[in-house]
């Protein structure tokens, strides 16, 4: 199998990048199983897409497989990895420890995707002493918000994970700036903005569930 060559596109469909993620986890469930090889239509019907799909997707990213044998899994699943920058661990902090905070870091699954919550802040005094999570590796001590920028810097953060209320999501999005945190994931229903040179998702699940309304109503 050929590796992971120089993009051929400097512009990759979002699309694209979301089914990889998709591709990833299937072939981690058929490592775990022991198959070694897959082939385009094989992975394509485990991710519930086409083969011709999945050929186009990783053709963005070289040449892979070996043509009338197909993918070997393990090496298709690398290969996925370091395209999506999965072969590091990306250190996390989450800012709002509320209920979605607290499930936050409870979520194992973080692990094995090697993002590691190495941080949690909140500016609410009694959640700052003695809040622990034990489900991800050593414990996390709840800090407070102001300690951001001292923290984020001491344990190289680099993603920050907001589930405040919306009031103060743009001022947490303000502080991870300052704190040269370079990637954030909103899940406060609140749009924030960032500078150039950081990176914003936002995951606003009311959002989600109007698109299924929407595709129940017109069903």
């Amino acid at each position: 199998m050929k590796g992971v060559t120089k993009l051929k596109y400097t512009k990759i469909p979002e699309a694209t990048i979301r089914r990889l993620s998709r591709y990833s986890r299937c072939l981690e469930e058929m490592n775990g199983l022991g198959e070694k090889v897959v082939s385009s239509a094989q992975l394509a019907n485990k991710c519930l897409v086409n083969a011709a799909q999945v050929r186009k997707d990783l053709a963005y990213f070289g040449e892979f497989g070996i043509r009338g044998v197909g993918y070997y899994v393990n090496d298709l699943l690398q290969d996925i990895k370091r395209i999506l920058g999965l072969n590091k661990e990306w250190r996390m902090a989450v800012i709002g420890i509320g209920n979605l905070g607290s499930a936050l870091l409870s979520y194992k699954d973080f692990l094995k995707q090697n993002y590691k919550i190495v941080a949690a802040f909140d500016i609410d005094p009694p959640k700052v002493i003695g809040r622990v999570s034990e489900k991800v590796g050593k414990p996390v001590e709840v800090l407070h918000i102001n300690r951001l920028k001292e923290v984020a810097k001491e344990r190289r953060i680099e993603i920050g994970l907001i589930t405040t209320p919306p009031s103060e999501a743009q001022n947490v999005a303000n502080q991870l700036v300052e704190a040269e945190v370079k990637g954030i994931l909103n899940f406060a229903p609140a749009q924030v903005t960032v500078p150039d040179g950081y990176m914003v998702k936002d995951v606003f699940f009311t959002t989600i569930l109007d698109n299924l309304a929407y595709l129940l109503s017109n069903n």
